[in-house]
């Protein structure tokens, strides 16, 4: 009888431990609004989110990474003031990813809403070079969004997985370490944005020059970090149902076995 009280428990505890991974996950967002000034991030959460880091998963466990954390608010100011232009590939690369409607966006099941980006992103014309709102692509400060904390995540160039054309599966590591960090930022109540901005050439090496970075150690994003200085408007959050990627035995097989566990759609304020 005890031993049954105790399996029962068990169960209960294992089941409840799951429901809340998975509300975890759901509610992995970027913040893409301004960080609270007056709201510190504590080391304890520093700490706790580069522990995530460093468990991260890695190709053959070589720990390819390294983490710059920026928090001294005369550097953050000399960051944000690096001249970083989005190329109109970017633009163009990520405006064929927009929608510009809820019923236009549940109907791809991926993607995002235009009214989350800066205007200027989303309507062609502002990207000539001689338009008006050119203004409105310029200066790192408009993507770090004043951070309480920057963490800047690195990798040696010179290291490769072993026998992986391009490094695919050490940057593969990469994005664990980033879903860790980000996961236990969600876990904290802080606000987090990957900034993949970081990587661009030019303010590559800025950056480079600003945090004394070695050539060979290569920025592969950054991440800024706070409390979001107010509550994000909603907007739709949608995915794909399972039935759309999920392969039954062989490729095309769709006599798909589950169900999703969410709607393809949540009226939510994350991405």
């Amino acid at each position: 009888m005890i031993t049954d009280v105790i399996q029962s428990a068990a169960a209960l505890a294992q089941e409840s431990a799951t429901q809340a991974f998975l509300v975890l996950l759901h509610n992995r967002h970027s913040t893409r609004g301004p960080f609270n000034p007056d709201r510190p991030v504590t080391t304890q959460q520093v700490k706790l989110i580069l522990e995530a880091a460093r468990w991260a998963p890695t190709p053959d466990n070589m720990q390819n990474f390294a983490i710059v954390v920026v928090d001294d608010k005369e550097s953050l100011e000399a960051i944000a003031k690096i001249p970083a232009e989005m190329s109109e590939t970017y633009l163009r690369e990520t405006y064929e990813h927009v929608s510009f409607s809820e019923a236009e966006l549940a109907h791809k099941k991926k993607g995002t809403l235009a009214n989350i980006y800066p205007r200027a992103w989303t309507d062609p014309e502002a990207w000539n070079p001689e338009s008006d709102a050119r203004s409105q692509l310029t200066l790192l400060g408009k993507a770090v969004l004043q951070p309480q904390v920057l963490l800047v995540v690195l990798y040696d160039s010179s290291i490769h997985s072993p026998d992986s054309k391009g490094d695919a599966t050490g940057l593969m590591g990469l994005g664990c370490v980033m879903e860790n960090m980000w996961l236990m930022s969600e876990s904290e109540g802080l606000g987090m944005h990957v900034l993949t901005v970081f990587r661009n050439g030019a303010v590559e090496k800025q950056v480079q020059h600003a945090l004394h970075i070695p050539p060979l150690m290569k920025i592969a994003f950054a991440c800024s970090l706070g409390y979001p200085a107010e509550p994000a408007n909603p907007y739709l959050r949608v995915r794909r149902e399972l039935e759309d990627f999920v392969h039954h035995n062989e490729f095309g097989h769709k006599d798909v076995l589950w169900s999703a566990a969410t709607p393809a759609c949540l009226p939510d304020q994350r991405s």
